[in-house]
């Protein structure tokens, strides 16, 4: 692929990509280092592209990746105890720690999800994708987006709700 041919196929997605990237690293410098390496990426693997039958979808799934990517390297876990006990009157420190475990609960069983699901489930819930916009940088159709995320959906609950009996059951 030539330069030309690249920048006539990929140029039209980087709005996009900033887009996507913004969302899933909440940072728009962020965003912009990421777009930058998969641009990166894209271009050194230019003769591949060629090849590809939906670019549109192969492109936004380097975007998601290479996001969650820069965010596992970034990640620290800023909250500290004194965070805790530094909480307002309206939140406990326990209540405040009961919150962070139920998210991280949450995370885990999201995680323990099919990535198709995991993905979808995401781009719906947390980013706000219409089911339109999904199916097209996911290349599903529609339909297997909507039933997907029932599944998912499905399975985040009853999980969750098995672990929190589990843990009542204990107490």
């Amino acid at each position: 692929m030539e330069i030309e041919t690249f920048k006539i196929q990929i140029e039209p997605l980087r709005q996009p990509m900033l887009h996507l990237a913004r969302k899933l690293t909440g940072e728009a410098d962020d965003a912009e280092d990421v777009v930058q390496d998969v641009l990166l990426k894209l271009w050194n693997r230019r003769e591949e592209l060629e090849q590809c039958h939906n670019l549109r979808a192969f492109v936004f799934t380097m975007v998601r990746n290479a996001s969650i990517d820069f965010l596992r390297t970034r990640h620290t876990d800023t909250t500290s105890l004194l965070d805790a006990l530094n909480a307002t009157d309206e939140q406990s420190p326990d209540r405040y720690l009961e919150a962070k475990d139920e998210m991280r609960l949450m995370h885990a069983i999201i995680h323990s999800l099919p990535p198709l699901q995991q993905t979808i489930l995401r781009m719906k819930d947390i980013e706000e994708y219409e089911t339109e916009e999904i199916a097209q940088i996911t290349g599903c159709s529609p339909e297997a987006i909507r039933s997907n995320l029932s599944r998912a959906r499905k399975r985040v609950r009853e999980t969750y709700l098995n672990i929190t009996q589990e843990r009542r059951n204990k107490i």
